[in-house]
C-alpha cells in the first residue's frame, strides 16, 4: 500500500502547466515598498548595476529619480532608451517607448512605477500592461511598486491614511511576479530622509510627515508590505511542493485546519481552530468528510455540521466539504496537498473501552500526521453532556420495519435450511444463512444486517449443530464452524452494507449530476426571462424540495418575477432582507447573520458583471434550512442561473442596440433624403412659379411652357418620393395586404411602362412577353408600382438613348420577370444591400438622385405577394438585371395573347 501511495503522488498537473507557461516567458522581480521614499527605486538600480557587472544586457526603460543625487548616480553606465513624447491638452508628455524596448530587445528591462497610468493615446492604458508585454517577448523586468497601489489593499489603505490612491495594480501581477523583494525601512528612519529632503523639499516633507508619512500610518503600511510579501512566498513555496511532488509540511508558515465531526462539539471544534489561527496569524480551514456512511447520521448531526460550517465561514475560515471513504486519510491527505501545519480535532467521544478496540479519529490523525501537530481539545459538549452520550451516529429511535424484515428473511431462510436438509439431506447448509445475512445487508444496510448475522448464527446452532433444539455445541469442532461462520457472516454484512451505502451515494450523485445537466441545457434553450426564471425556480424546489421565488431588479427595487409554487408571495420583512441581500450582495434572512428574523434565505445570483437578481427559498420544516451539501447544490444552481439571466439581458441589450442603432441609421438616412429630394423639387418648383409670377408679363409661350413642365415634373416627383414614404410605412407597420386577382402580366406592365413614359422618354425601351404565359394571382396596383420603381431606377443609372428591356419566361410553376438596363451595373459590395431601405448604390455624376426606398419597396411589395426578387449584372456587357419570380396559381389556364388581339 506504501509503494502504491508513493507512485501516486505525482506532480500537481496545474502546477506543472504554470511552469511550462513560464518557460518562454520573461522573469518579473517586483521591488515593493511600504511607502514613497524607502529606496525601491535605488534598490533596483543597484541590483540591476550588480546584473549587468555580470554580463546581463540592461537597459533603462523607464526611471524615475526625482531629483534624488544618489539615486541619478546609479544610471551612469546604463543604456536609457529614448522616451516617447506625447502631447495632450497642449502639455508634452514622455513615456516608455514600448516598440523601441521591443525592438532593442535586451536581457533586462528596468521600467520604475508599476501602476503609472500611460498617456492617453498610449497602446496600453497602464504601464503593467506595458510590462505584460515585455514579459511575454522573453524579455526580463525589474520594477518598483509601493503597497498603496495594490488592488485588494487599497480599501484597508484608505482607512489607515484616509488617502484614496487612485492608482492602482490588480493582485494578480504580484501572484504572477516571480520574485518580490520587500524594501524595509523603519518608520523613524524614513521620517528622517523626510526631513533631510530626501524625498520631498522641505515644506512638502513637513506636511507628509503631519499626514501620511504619521509614524502610526507608516507602522500599518509596513505591516501589509511584510504580510503581502510573506503571503507571495508562501503561494509559491506551494507551487514548488506541487510541481516536484513534495509532500508537506513545510516549517516556513503555518496554516490551521479544523477537522468537523457530527455532533454538538463541532462548532467548539472550529472556535479552537480559530483562536489558533489568531495566535500563529495563520490562515485556517475547516473540513468536513463526507462518507457513504452519512446517510446513516440523524438530522441533527447533519445539521450540527452546516452549523459549523457556517460558523467558520463567519469567522473568516474557509469551508470545505470533500468526499471520502476513510475520514483520517481524507484529512491528512488534505492537509499534506495544501501545506497544513496544524489539525485541531476533538477529543473522542466515545467510551475507553471502545477506543481501545476501535480506535478513534485523533488516535488515526496522530498516527497519520506526520510532521503535523494533531491539537486534541477538549469541546464544549463533552463538558455538558452526560456519559456516553457523546456519539454522534445514534439511531434517532428504533426503525421497528427493516429489523422485523430481517427477522422475517433469517426464519424464511432457516425454514428453507430444514427443508433442504430434510428431503435433500443437503449437510452443510450454513450458505443459506450467509445469503440471507446479504440480502438484510443490502437491503437495509449494516444495522438490520448484524442483527441478521446474529439471529443465523442462533438459528444454524439451534437447529444444525448437535445436540439439536439447544444452544449448546458437544464438538469442538462445530464450535470452530460455529465461530467462524459467525466471523464470516459479520464481515459479509459488513462488505455488503458499505457497498450498498456507497452504491446509494453514487446514484445520488448521478442523480444530482444529470439533474444539473438537464438544467444546463434547459438554461441554454431558453429565449425569454420568463422561461428562464421558471426553469429555475422549478430545478430548485425539486432538487431541494423547497419553496422558491426569484427576485430581479425593477424601477428602484426588487420584484418577484417567478417562483414555485407560483402563489408564493413576501411579507414587508421578507423584502426588507432581499432588497439588502441585493444591494450588499451577501446572503439575507434566514439562518444568516443579516436580518435572521425574516422567514425567507435569499442568497444573490451574481457573475463577473455583478448580482443578477436573488434567490428566495424556505421550508415549512424547523432546523437549519440547507445542510453544506445542499447549500453546494444551491450555489451551483444560483450561479447556473446567473449566467443564463445574464446572458438573455445581454441578448436583449444586444437586440435592443442593434435596434436603437438602425434606428440612427435609419433617421440619419431619412433626414439626409427628405434634405435632398423634398428640398431640390420645391426648390424648382418655387423658383419656376416665382418666375411665372414676377415676369409672366415679359416670358414668351415657350419659356411659360418650360416653366410650367418643369413645376409638373417636380411636383409629380415629390408625389413619387411621399408615395415611396407612405409605401415603406405601411410596409413597417404590417398594415399592407395584398388584394390579389388573377391579372394579365402584359396589362401590368403596360400600365406601368404609361405611367413612366416621362421618365423613359430620353431611353429605347423593348418590350418582349410570350403569348403563352398563365394569368398570375397579384395585386395589380402594388406590382404596378414594383414595375414602375424598377423602370424608374433603369433610366436614372442607365446613359442617355440606352436601351432598357423587359422581357418574360415561364419556368415550371412560375414565371420570371427581368428588366435590364445597359447601365454601369451593381458593384459587387452593393450586391447583399440593394433592397436594404435608404441604400444608394453610388452612380455617375448625371444619374439622378434616388431615396433609397424604391427597390426596398420592390422587394416588400413582391414578397408580400408570394414571389422573389433579386438582382446580377449582366454577363454580355455592362448593366443591371432584375429578376422577378412570380408563382403560377394552380389549375390557372394559359393565355394566347394572340388570341386576345384579334378578339
Amino acid at each position: 500500500m506504501g509503494e502504491s501511495a508513493a507512485k501516486d503522488r505525482r506532480p500537481s498537473p496545474d502546477a506543472l502547466l504554470k511552469e511550462a507557461r513560464k518557460a518562454h516567458r520573461g522573469r518579473l522581480k517586483i521591488f515593493l515598498g511600504a511607502a514613497p521614499g524607502v529606496g525601491k527605486t535605488y534598490e533596483m538600480l543597484s541590483a540591476a548595476q550588480a546584473r549587468r557587472q555580470e554580463g546581463v544586457d540592461v537597459v533603462i526603460g523607464v526611471v524615475e529619480t526625482h531629483g534624488r543625487a544618489e539615486t541619478q548616480a546609479l544610471l551612469a553606465g546604463l543604456e536609457i532608451v529614448p522616451r516617447r513624447a506625447v502631447s495632450y491638452r497642449g502639455h508634452a508628455l514622455s513615456e516608455m517607448d514600448l516598440d523601441a524596448v521591443l525592438a532593442r530587445r535586451p536581457q533586462l528591462a528596468l521600467v520604475d512605477e508599476l501602476a503609472h497610468t500611460n498617456a492617453p493615446g498610449s497602446r496600453h492604458p497602464k504601464r503593467y500592461l506595458d510590462v505584460e508585454e515585455l514579459l511575454a517577448a522573453g524579455i526580463d523586468v525589474y520594477s518598483t511598486l509601493n503597497i498603496q497601489h495594490v488592488e485588494s489593499l487599497n480599501d484597508v489603505v484608505a482607512r489607515i491614511t484616509r488617502i484614496r490612491v487612485r492608482e492602482t495594480v490588480p493582485d494578480s501581477v504580484i501572484e504572477q511576479a516571480d520574485d518580490v523583494e520587500l524594501i524595509d525601512l523603519t518608520p523613524d528612519d524614513l521620517i528622517q530622509r523626510l526631513r533631510e529632503g530626501k524625498v520631498y523639499v522641505p515644506a512638502q516633507a513637513e506636511r507628509a510627515v503631519r499626514h501620511y508619512f504619521a509614524p502610526g500610518n507608516l507602522t500599518a503600511l509596513r505591516e501589509l508590505a511584510l504580510r503581502r510579501t510573506a503571503q507571495r512566498v508562501d503561494s509559491q513555496m506551494i507551487d514548488y511542493m506541487r510541481s516536484h511532488a513534495i509532500e508537506g509540511p513545510w516549517p516556513a508558515g503555518d496554516r490551521v485546519l479544523a477537522c468537523v465531526e457530527a455532533g454538538a462539539g463541532a462548532v467548539s471544534t472550529v472556535r479552537h481552530a480559530k483562536r489558533l489561527a489568531d495566535q500563529v496569524h495563520a490562515p485556517w480551514i475547516a473540513l468536513s468528510v463526507e462518507t457513504a456512511g452519512v446517510r446513516r447520521d440523524t438530522q441533527a448531526a447533519r445539521d450540527s455540521v452546516a452549523n459549523a460550517l457556517g460558523l467558520a465561514e463567519r469567522l473568516g475560515g474557509t469551508p470545505v466539504l470533500l468526499p471520502g471513504r476513510d475520514v483520517a486519510a481524507t484529512v491528512i491527505d488534505y492537509a499534506r496537498s495544501n501545506n497544513v501545519t496544524h489539525i485541531v480535532v476533538g477529543r473522542p467521544r466515545r467510551p475507553l473501552w471502545w477506543q481501545r478496540l476501535a480506535g478513534s479519529m485523533a488516535h488515526r490523525l496522530i498516527d497519520q500526521a506526520g510532521a503535523i501537530s494533531v491539537h486534541v481539545v477538549e469541546t464544549a459538549s463533552d463538558q455538558t453532556a452526560p456519559p456516553g452520550a457523546g456519539s454522534s451516529r445514534r439511531m434517532e429511535g428504533p426503525r421497528i420495519k427493516p429489523y422485523a424484515i430481517a427477522t422475517g428473511i433469517v426464519a424464511a431462510a432457516t425454514s428453507g435450511a430444514v427443508g433442504l436438509h430434510a428431503l435433500l439431506s443437503v449437510a452443510n447448509v450454513s450458505l443459506v444463512f450467509l445469503t440471507a445475512v446479504l440480502i438484510d445487508a443490502v437491503l437495509f444496510g449494516l444495522g438490520p444486517s448484524l442483527l441478521a448475522c446474529l439471529l443465523a448464527v442462533l438459528a444454524y446452532n439451534f437447529f444444525f449443530l448437535p445436540p439439536l433444539y439447544t444452544l449448546t455445541v458437544a464438538d469442538p469442532e462445530n464450535v470452530v464452524a460455529l465461530f467462524f461462520f459467525g466471523v464470516v457472516a459479520l464481515i459479509a454484512s459488513n462488505l455488503a452494507a458499505r457497498v450498498r451505502d456507497q452504491a446509494l451515494t453514487a446514484t445520488q450523485r448521478a442523480r444530482t449530476t444529470e439533474d444539473l445537466y438537464q438544467f444546463s441545457r434547459k438554461l441554454t434553450v431558453a429565449v425569454t426571462m420568463d422561461d428562464l426564471l421558471w426553469a429555475t425556480a422549478h430545478q430548485i424546489a425539486m432538487m431541494l424540495k423547497v419553496r422558491v421565488v426569484l427576485l430581479l431588479p425593477e424601477g428602484e427595487g426588487l420584484a418577484v418575477r417567478a417562483g414555485y409554487p407560483p402563489e408564493d408571495m413576501l411579507d414587508e420583512a421578507d423584502l426588507a432582507a432581499a432588497r439588502w441581500c441585493w444591494e450588499k450582495k451577501h446572503v439575507a434572512g434566514r439562518d444568516s447573520d443579516t436580518l435572521p428574523g425574516a422567514k425567507w434565505l435569499f442568497q444573490p445570483m451574481r457573475t463577473s458583471r455583478g448580482p443578477q437578481g436573488v434567490i428566495g427559498i424556505i421550508r415549512d420544516e424547523t432546523g437549519p434550512l440547507l445542510t453544506p451539501d445542499q447549500q453546494r447544490l444551491l450555489d451551483n444552481l444560483s450561479d447556473q442561473a446567473a449566467l443564463g439571466i445574464e446572458r438573455v439581458t445581454l441578448a436583449r441589450d444586444l437586440h435592443q442596440a442593434r435596434l436603437q442603432a438602425e434606428t440612427d441609421r435609419l433617421r440619419s438616412a431619412l433626414l439626409t433624403s427628405i434634405s435632398h429630394d423634398l428640398r431640390t423639387p420645391l426648390a424648382s418648383i418655387l423658383g419656376s412659379a416665382t418666375s411665372l409670377r414676377s415676369q409672366s408679363a415679359v416670358l414668351d409661350a415657350e419659356t411659360r411652357e418650360t416653366l410650367l413642365t418643369t413645376i409638373i415634373e417636380e411636383a409629380d416627383r415629390l408625389n413619387r418620393f411621399i408615395g415611396n414614404l407612405l409605401d415603406m410605412t405601411r410596409l413597417e407597420s404590417g398594415a399592407l395586404h395584398p388584394r390579389t386577382d388573377l391579372v394579365v402580366l402584359s396589362d401590368v406592365v403596360g400600365a406601368a411602362l404609361q405611367r413612366a413614359a416621362k421618365i423613359l422618354s430620353g431611353h429605347r425601351v423593348e418590350v418582349e412577353l410570350p403569348a403563352d404565359l398563365p394569368l398570375l394571382c397579384l395585386d395589380m396596383v402594388l406590382f404596378e408600382q414594383v414595375l414602375f420603381n424598377l423602370l424608374d431606377n433603369a433610366a436614372k443609372y442607365a446613359p442617355p438613348r440606352s436601351l432598357i428591356r423587359v422581357d418574360a419566361t415561364r419556368n415550371g410553376m412560375s414565371v420570371m420577370l427581368r428588366v435590364t438596363d445597359e447601365g454601369p451595373g451593381i458593384p459587387a459590395a452593393a450586391v447583399a444591400h440593394i433592397f436594404e431601405k435608404f441604400y444608394r448604390a453610388k452612380g455617375p455624376d448625371r444619374g439622378r438622385a434616388g431615396t433609397g426606398l424604391g427597390l426596398a419597396i420592390c422587394r416588400g411589395f413582391v414578397e408580400a405577394m408570394g414571389g422573389e426578387i433579386m438582382v446580377t449584372n449582366r454577363r454580355d456587357r455592362p448593366g443591371a438585371e432584375f429578376t422577378v419570380t412570380l408563382p403560377v396559381p394552380e389549375d390557372v389556364p394559359l393565355l394566347d395573347l394572340a388570341e386576345e388581339a384579334d378578339a
